[in-house]
């Protein structure tokens, strides 16, 4: 018992040691990488500044200064600029021309300007979802492993929705308006290929994790590849897809803002504009206009998605 006892021990304490000599040397690679990955950051960091011309470690001091160009003398000039009404500190200058840019629908009725520009951003981001939509829905189910037999035309699928969300929405729309010129088409078609690619991969991996017995049930009795989709897949998926839908809105309205300021048109390009030109009351009215927009679509894509999905989808996040 004690020869016996003894082995016992001396394998514990083996083990022990070996466990403390893996957990150093884990430790030691951690420490390691961390210290390199920061040697690596502050190289960085000090190449681009060297390289800026303004050196921005010096003027890092003054990164306030530009939000007090934005301040307004009067905070009530935010709320004429977002409404368009006329400013008493107007004096011909495009900082205080307010009402000038009222759209007018019927008789004394307008529209605000900054509204409609939102208006036109969201209509960009609502029409591109559609089209990423529209295409996505059919190339996902080619692309499923489990639905499409042929391995080559999933692969060919899947590196074409490669190529359309690899390169950013702001290259394709430079690229799409030196051919069609600047405005909101080409902000659509670009932000409308990216949500294509995007929401493809989403989708296909969604497919590829169905319950198989459906699609197996409608084999047997000899349906089609179309109607093997469309009755035993799409009721499966639908409610996911239409819930990355949504969430694919949401960061749209953000792009096509993002792209307005290159051009694309809407509230991006406005905003671009009110800020290059240190007009405060316009930059602050549109600034929050934007902000209170993308609030209220992602609260309410949020409650459509659980009405889609079901609240029990959520109880995990809850």
């Amino acid at each position: 018992m004690t020869f016996a006892a003894t082995i016992r021990s001396d394998a514990v304490r083996q083990a022990a040691d070996a466990w403390r000599r893996q957990t150093s040397l884990r430790r030691f690679y951690t420490a390691l990488g961390i210290g390199s990955l920061l040697v690596a950051m502050c190289t960085a960091m000090w190449f681009a500044d060297e390289a800026n011309a303004g050196h921005f470690f010096d003027r890092l001091p003054h990164i306030l200064d530009f939000l007090s160009w934005l301040v307004p003398k009067d905070w009530n000039d935010v709320w004429r600029a977002l409404f368009d009404i006329a400013s008493p500190h107007d004096k011909g200058s495009q900082e205080f021309n307010f009402p000038l840019g009222r759209v007018y629908l019927w008789g004394g009725f307008y529209l605000p300007e900054y509204f409609e520009l939102m208006l036109t951003t969201l209509n960009v981001a609502l029409v591109s979802t559609f089209i990423g939509f529209v295409f996505a829905v059919p190339f996902s189910f080619i692309a499923a492993r489990n639905l499409t037999p042929s391995p080559v035309l999933r692969l060919v699928l899947k590196r074409f929705m490669e190529l359309l969300r690899a390169f950013p929405e702001s290259v394709i729309a430079g690229l799409f308006a030196a051919i069609l010129s600047t405005g909101p088409v080409a902000a659509i078609i670009a932000i409308g290929l990216h949500s294509i690619g995007a929401l493809g991969k989403l989708f296909y991996e969604i497919n590829e994790n169905i319950d198989m017995r459906a699609e197996e049930g409608l084999r047997a009795v000899g349906a089609n590849w179309f109607e093997r989709v469309r009755f035993a897949g799409l009721p499966q998926v639908l409610p996911n897809f239409m819930s990355y839908t949504l969430l694919r809105i949401e960061i749209n309205v953000r792009i096509s803002t993002i792209i307005g300021a290159v051009g694309g048109g809407g509230i991006g390009e406005e905003l671009k504009l009110s800020i290059s030109r240190g007009f405060g009351a316009k930059t602050l009215a549109l600034v929050l206009l934007l902000f209170t927009t993308i609030f209220l679509v992602d609260q309410f894509s949020a409650w459509l998605r659980r009405k889609l999905v079901g609240e029990q989808a959520f109880m995990m996040g809850a």
